[in-house]
């Protein structure tokens, strides 16, 4: 063994294992990724704004009001969500399927993929509700060029079971969800891409629950399974 390939060897070994994000780290992450989320709306508003205030651009007034007002639906949008997702700051303490259903359509409607709903329009928990959304937007996500994301659930004995089908010719989990809906840490990758998936995660096994992944061409099932 060269000296090279014994310094290679070291350093490979005295690299710290990747850990699982805790506390601040967490809260971090979560909000990098709302950060992100929000940059391009609230950019968009911004923008249009400043075609308004321009005295040689008022022949753009139409499209810059029309920028505005598309950018300001997505971040209300953007907002219902995260305050399901992610956050607690709600007076509501349990959601409808159909208030949910409505908050996934207004985030994710417009795209490639087709939403069909199929949730029991009955009240769920804060954590159920969570867990729906985050599974909802992932199995969504899941269909880059386009298909159909089905979204149900049912009853199994004493579990709540919700499933996220996405169906499509190009169906797929990005390397850093897969890790994330494993509970695993990541070694390599996005952070932003993984964060969500993981919070899935967190959030069925905080319940009480698990989250299962099926991937096979064209096809990637999501089912998470809590307590009723």
């Amino acid at each position: 063994m060269t000296d090279t390939d014994t310094l290679s060897t070291t350093r490979l070994h005295d690299a710290p294992a990747p850990r699982m994000p805790d506390g601040q780290d967490l809260a971090a992450l979560i909000a990098g990724k709302l950060c992100h989320d929000f940059i391009s709306p609230a950019g968009a508003i911004s923008s249009g704004l400043d075609l308004l205030k321009d005295p040689s651009a008022q022949d753009m007034r139409d499209d810059a009001m029309g920028l505005i007002e598309a950018s300001a639906a997505k971040m209300i949008a953007l907002v219902a969500f995260a305050r399901v997702a992610f956050g607690a700051a709600t007076t509501a303490e349990k959601f409808s399927g159909g208030e949910l259903g409505g908050i996934v359509d207004a985030l994710t409607g417009g795209g490639r993929a087709s939403l069909v709903w199929k949730v029991e329009d009955q009240s769920w928990s804060k954590a159920q509700s969570r867990a729906l959304v985050n599974m909802a937007y992932l199995t969504m996500a899941a269909l880059p060029s386009g298909g159909i994301a089905t979204v149900s659930s049912r009853v199994e004995n004493d579990l709540i079971v919700f499933e996220g089908l996405a169906e499509g010719t190009r169906a797929r989990l990005k390397p850093e969800a897969v890790t994330g809906l494993a509970g695993q840490p990541l070694a390599e990758g996005l952070q932003g891409q993984w964060i969500q998936p993981y919070w899935l995660w967190l959030t069925a096994n905080d319940a009480g629950g698990d989250l299962s992944v099926q991937a096979e061409e064209g096809r990637v099932i999501l089912t998470v399974r809590m307590p009723r």
